[in-house]
Order: structure tokens, then sequence, then C-alpha cells
């Protein structure tokens, strides 16, 4: 559980929270196309990142009534609405013709010390399924303090390599700080056109983290990322308050982000549990448009993604984005 009393945010949280906020893809869209961004560009000040002023790109997993990826749609199939407002869909990227850049979040801390061979054999086979060329993938280790043991590397070999050498340790958990920290790391190292995802091995308990839940929250939210959270605890997450609210906390950082939260059992084992991933992530489209809402307000803005024809396809999104302009670069 989280130590008690309110603490302020610190300065490293601080730094992990404003590199992850980002939710717009100004690259794809060219300044001189869009009035918007030439004004934002010509008022933009010294130490601060200016972005297109409201394009919004949302990452769209479709797959149809047995979990099988659905591809081939058309931009015409979607439609998307913002706080209730249909929007106008620019462009279209389809399913898996766009880059990867995955973070792999590994536990090593002592509350799954038990199940790490597992989680380390499963993430194995979990790269090697979902990579395609291109592709890239960090991983960071979660503990008493999270460490980043590869950033965005392109090379499928080190990545398994690093993973072959993770140990176990007896240590707190900073669960909350290492999910902050790949939503930053996602924002450093993200391209246009490319799809993100964090999928976290974990409880979820967090015993030493700098940040708080809503803070680790507010991070993802910022970012273009998709979470996925496994839980090897099975069972037992039933068992005590602690592992109950681990669960919920991770539950409440997939689903906000568009991604989804699995509990291991018997009836879902591991591999199981990232070959549905690899499938979720293979049939992941981009759509973009730009908002209708020129406010640039900092408020959050909710989302509906859907295909109205085809109403028997599952479509999972995120379900919104902070309008946020621009945000002061913590290294000035």
């Amino acid at each position: 559980m989280r130590r008690n009393g309110t603490r302020k945010l610190n300065r490293t949280c601080t730094l992990l929270l404003c590199l992850g906020i980002w939710q717009i893809l100004p690259a794809q869209i060219p300044a001189a196309d869009n009035p918007d961004a030439r004004a934002d560009a010509a008022h933009s000040s010294p130490g601060a990142i200016r972005i297109s002023t409201n394009l919004v790109t949302v990452p769209v997993s479709v797959t149809d009534a047995v979990g099988s990826p659905v591809a081939n749609l058309d931009k015409e199939d979607f439609q998307i609405k913002e706080d209730g407002r249909k929007e106008n869909i620019l462009t279209m990227i389809q399913a898996g013709q766009s880059p990867l850049q995955l973070t792999l979040l590994l536990d090593l801390s002592e509350s799954v010390q038990s199940d790490f061979e597992s989680e380390r054999m499963a993430a194995n086979h979990f790269l090697k399924k979902v990579w395609n060329p291109g592709d890239s993938v960090s991983i960071i280790a979660v503990g008493k303090q999270p460490q980043i043991h590869l950033e965005a590397s392109a090379s499928l070999e080190d990545a398994l390599r690093i993973i072959s050498r993770l140990q176990p340790v007896e240590s707190a958990t900073a669960f909350f700080d290492a999910v902050a920290m790949a939503a930053g790391l996602l924002n450093r190292s993200t391209a246009p056109d490319t799809r993100q995802a964090s999928v976290i091995f974990s409880d979820g308990e967090d015993n030493s983290s700098e940040c708080s839940f809503a803070e680790a929250l507010e991070a993802l939210q910022h970012s273009n990322s998709v979470m996925y959270s496994i839980n090897p605890g099975g069972a037992s997450v039933r068992l005590n308050e602690i592992s109950r609210q681990g669960q919920k906390w991770l539950a409440s950082l997939a689903g906000e982000t568009g991604g989804a939260s699995f509990v291991l059992s018997r009836d879902l084992d591991l591999n199981a549990t990232y070959h549905r991933i690899a499938v979720e992530l293979r049939a992941q489209y981009l759509l973009s448009y730009y908002s209708s809402n020129p406010q640039t307000d900092g408020s959050f803005r909710r989302i509906m993604v859907s295909i109205p024809e085809m109403p028997e396809l599952q479509v999972r999104a995120r379900p919104g984005y902070y309008a946020v302009l621009a945000f002061r670069d913590p290294r000035e």
C-alpha cells in the first residue's frame, strides 16, 4: 500500500510527468496546411514546446466476436465523437501498417518473485510474436526505484538478452514511478505515425513511489500509449485489501488508455495472455482528426470510437485526452 499521509509531488515525479505530456502528433500534417499551427508557431516562446493546436491521434484496436483481429477497414467505417460531437476523421493508418514502440515493464520486487521465471519466459515469447521490422522496445525494471535497462532499441536480440539477465530482488515496489517513467520514455522516443504500448507484469502493489496513483494516471492520460497489465496473483488478489487495491489500480490505468487488465488463473496462463495482447496490437489502427473545439484549456476531452455499421465488432480505444497546447521543457 502507499505510505500514509499526503506528500507533495517532488522534482523526480514532476520530471516524469512533464516528459509524459503529449497527445498530438504535429509532424503528420505540415504547419502550412493548418492555420492554427502557424499561429501557434508564431507565438511560441523560448523554453516552451509548441505543438499543432488540436490534431488528435487515437490508436484503435478492432477484433471480431472471437477475438481475431479485423483488418482492411476503411476510414469511412469509423466514427469518432468528442464530448458528444461527431468529428471528421482526417487520416487512417491500416492495422499493422505503422511501427510499434513498446515499453515492457517487468516487476522484480519481492511480491512477484515466485512467478518471475514464468514472467521471463512469457516476455521472450511475447516479443518474438509481436515484433516486426521497424519496431522498437524499451525495458524498465520495477523495484524500489524503476530502472531503464533498454531504451527505444530496434534490436530484438538486445531486448531478449537483457530480459534473460534480469533477476528478481528482495525490495519494495515503486510501481507508480515506473508507470510515469514509461510514459515519459515513450514521449522522448516516439516518432509520428507510430503506435505506442506499455505492457506491465505486476501485482500493482506500491509501497515506495514518489508519484501517487493519480499522478501516474495523469502521465498516461497525457501520453498516446495504450497500457496492458498482467497480474500474476491469480485468485489470491481477492484475499486481502492490499491485493484488491493493487488490481483496482492496474485495471484503472489500463482502462483509461484503451488497454486491458488481466489476472492470471488456471484458465488464463501467461503465454495465452501475452498472445491476446499481441493480437490486439496487430489489430490496431491509427485515426487522426482535428478537434472541433479549438480551446487548449487543459481540460479532459472524452472520446467515443465506434463502427456504426458493424456493431458486432469489438472496438477498443482510449477514452479521452487532455487539450494541452504546450508544456515547459523540464531540462530548461
